[in-house]
């Protein structure tokens, strides 16, 4: 689509942004793709790459009360009746700027019958050396305490193999168990002696997940990183601080069409249905900015 992407490079890295969500469309690194990609045109498949904001992951029936007042949003995920993403997926972000390896985009949000506040969102894109690093910025400039959540939506590619063949390093030692129907949360369960513990990098095989993990394993810097690895030795890593207390990692499996193309890993400030259970809710003051970075780099 005509002046809505923005084409970026430094070093070995290229990545392309588009103002359609906010959303990065393609990274590569010498040529090599580090993330599954989308055309130029038409809808976003699987909400790749796009900016989940003012809540991540779903919200059931799409409704809420906050600070009194009853909530209905737009249900975009019928056959699971929830709310899912948030309001700024299907925006039209536009540019705030751009250079050779930079790129910011800008999104408003304003209040009404789904939520209270009012939010200026913006969201960086900057290539370095050392791969993809990612702010986004957000800002109540409404008169209303709002509530708040946000995460970035990339699936990550190892490499040529498929994705039962790919090692996944995960550092985390709970995760949120949920419904099968609706995928709604259930509580708190440990990864000791479970499929999902991938504490230490062990192949995924066909194992399904599309769940919300906890109890981060962070580094001496306080940092975290997922990393998944192709057994042809490419890779790749996505690295996040302190502001993510959670990551939401998906097979992205799929009932017909392609299927497991790459794996989901979407750090987030609060889990699923968080306006609803208020578990690690941001409560957005007037006046209030909220910022959260993550980085995409090539392993291999």
């Amino acid at each position: 689509m005509p002046g809505t992407e923005y084409s970026i490079a430094s070093g070995h890295y290229t990545a392309v942004i588009t103002a359609r969500g906010g959303a990065l469309r393609e990274l590569r690194h010498e040529g090599r793709d580090l993330v599954v990609g989308f055309g130029a045109d038409g809808e976003i498949p699987d909400y790749r790459g796009v900016i989940c904001a003012p809540w991540p992951n779903r919200l059931a029936d799409g409704t809420y009360t906050y600070a009194g007042r009853a909530f209905e949003a737009d249900i975009n995920e019928p056959e699971r009746g929830s709310a899912l993403h948030g309001l700024a997926i299907g925006r039209l972000w536009e540019v705030q700027q751009v250079s050779s390896d930079e790129v910011v985009l800008v999104c408003r949000i304003a209040a009404g019958p789904g939520y209270p506040g009012e939010l200026d969102l913006s969201v960086a894109y900057r290539l370095t050396e050392d791969g993809l690093t990612s702010t986004v910025r957000t800002v109540n400039t409404g008169t209303a305490t709002a509530p708040y959540g946000v995460c970035p939506h990339p699936y990550l590619v190892a490499g040529p193999s498929g994705l039962d063949e790919w090692s996944l390093e995960l550092p985390a030692s709970e995760f949120l168990e949920v419904t099968e129907d609706r995928l709604l949360p259930v509580g708190m369960r440990s990864v000791d002696r479970h499929g999902f513990d991938f504490r230490s990098p062990r192949r995924l095989g066909q194992v399904r997940i599309d769940h919300a993990f906890t109890g981060i394993i962070r580094g001496t810097d306080g940092r975290a990183r997922v990393r998944v690895q192709d057994p042809v030795g490419t890779g790749v890593e996505l690295e996040w601080g302190r502001e993510w207390p959670w990551v939401q990692i998906h097979t992205a499996d799929k009932p017909v069409g392609p299927d497991r193309l790459g794996l989901a890993v979407e750090p987030m400030t609060c889990p699923p249905d968080a306006f609803n259970s208020g578990t690690d809710l941001v409560h957005l003051q007037p006046g209030q900015a909220h910022c959260a970075e993550w980085t995409i780099r090539a392993l291999g």
